[in-house]
């Protein structure tokens, strides 16, 4: 009796062991799905995002504590400048969010973002309203981020300035060359009185964008595109259709102000300045009607052809609420959260018909045009890769492009040494 009451004891202990086992595989920290937690048990999620987005994320929160009541979430936000420093500050020493938005480029060399690949299989979360961009936020073949907002850019002009010069309205199919042709036409007056065909503000993008649209990169081994797309900006600013580089660094020019001015006749930036037109108009500031039409393309290029620029949502691999934060990120960069930030006016990274509605209204909002933000093609502004915005865009291409704007390098030269200095970057980066 004694025997077999001890055998049994021993039997118990074992599959106890067994089942202890199976259930301990995890490591810590490692953001992978857990099993289900009570959904009564109370969780604190704290979530960066930057200053522009947080009224809306506060409002999406609002929508979706109905279904997650368990779930409290405090959002926290930094000035634009101070943001990845700040954030990566916090995360460094161990204190950090659970979740954070931002460009994946920028925070993905920290080693702290969650791959979310497998959260989204056991959600079974539709990924195809994310079109291209879902692969884009790949990096080393997994998915670490998921876009919630994006920003493409698109032609705004002051249909008055048009009206009162007679000019036909910009097309929506134009060639660089036409749009400089055009920027030439609208172009009159001196000092104060001057209006400006064109605004490009001093941002490499501004002028490499006609190589972006061609398919090519800031990290390929061959940028003669690159030397044509400065050459754009070179000749516009030679036929005096736009504000020279220097006179907008030693003014602080800015597109919004100089565009709501009145005085420049087309506008090239990217879908945030809807909303700031929007609201310059209710302050009564703006005092002419505006349209938008789809960027100037290079020969061969399809019409509305677009950079795009994703803003995602990152979790921590440190997490300890790894199902919870994974659950309010895809609030946000999926359908539902997609309809809510598209009827407050933002180009969303998920799209579909219903959200196409939500961003397009009723139609008494202008621009008449807002259509053409929906039916752009879209290239990556630069590959999703550590190095390529902070130093390849923001030193290499900005340095080099400026000498060549202030006339203190020829366009040929600016590009070589741009090619050299990207090769050397990359090569003491990734071997190559």
């Amino acid at each position: 009796m004694k025997k077999g009451i001890s055998l049994l004891a021993l039997l118990i202990l074992f599959l106890g062991i067994l089942a202890g086992c199976a259930n301990g595989g995890s490591e810590k920290g490692n953001a992978e799905p857990k099993e289900k937690k009570d959904s009564n048990e109370k969780v604190s999620l704290k979530m960066a995002v930057f200053p522009a987005d947080e009224e809306v994320f506060k409002k999406g929160y609002e929508n979706f504590k109905k279904d997650y009541p368990n779930i409290e979430i405090t959002f926290e936000t930094f000035p634009q400048q101070q943001y990845y420093e700040k954030i990566r500050m916090q995360l460094s020493g161990g204190e950090g969010y659970d979740l954070f938005t931002g460009q994946l480029d920028n925070m993905v060399d920290t080693g702290i973002v969650a791959p979310l690949d497998q959260h989204i299989k056991d959600s079974g979360m539709d990924v195809s309203g994310y079109g291209s961009m879902y692969d884009t936020y790949k990096y080393e073949g997994k998915v670490m981020s998921l876009p919630y907002r994006k920003s493409n850019w698109m032609l705004y002009y002051n249909k008055t300035l048009f009206d009162e010069k007679g000019v036909e309205y910009p097309s929506d199919d134009m060639t660089w060359d036409d749009f400089r042709e055009l920027a030439k036409k609208m172009t009159s007056g001196s000092g104060e009185s001057k209006v400006y065909g064109a605004y490009l503000q001093q941002w490499p993008q501004t002028w490499y964008m006609s190589a972006v649209q061609n398919g090519s990169s800031v990290i390929d081994k061959d940028l003669t595109p690159f030397k044509e797309a400065l050459e754009v900006r070179v000749n516009l600013e030679k036929d005096g259709s736009i504000m020279n580089w220097s006179e907008q660094v030693t003014t602080g020019a800015h597109y919004n102000a100089a565009f709501q001015k009145g005085n420049i006749a087309m506008n090239i930036i990217g879908d945030w300045h809807v909303a700031q037109l929007r609201q310059g108009e209710k302050e009564g500031k703006l005092k002419f009607d505006w349209d938008v039409v789809p960027i100037p393309h290079p020969e061969g290029v399809a019409k509305n052809t677009s950079l795009a620029l994703p803003v995602t949502i990152m979790m921590n691999k440190n997490t300890k609420h790894a199902d919870e934060a994974f659950e309010f990120l895809k609030y946000m960069s999926g359908k539902e959260g997609a309809k809510l930030l598209a009827s407050e006016g933002y180009l969303t990274g998920y799209m579909d018909k219903e959200v196409e509605a939500a961003y397009l209204g009723d139609g008494t909002q202008k621009p008449e045009n807002l259509h053409y933000f929906l039916e752009t093609k879209e290239y990556p502004e630069y590959p999703m890769l550590p190095g390529v915005k902070n130093i390849v865009v923001e030193q290499i291409f900005k340095q080099e492009g400026e000498l060549a704007l202030l006339g203190q390098k020829s366009v040929d030269d600016a590009i070589k040494e741009i090619t050299k200095r990207v090769k050397g970057e990359w090569a003491s980066k990734y071997g190559e």
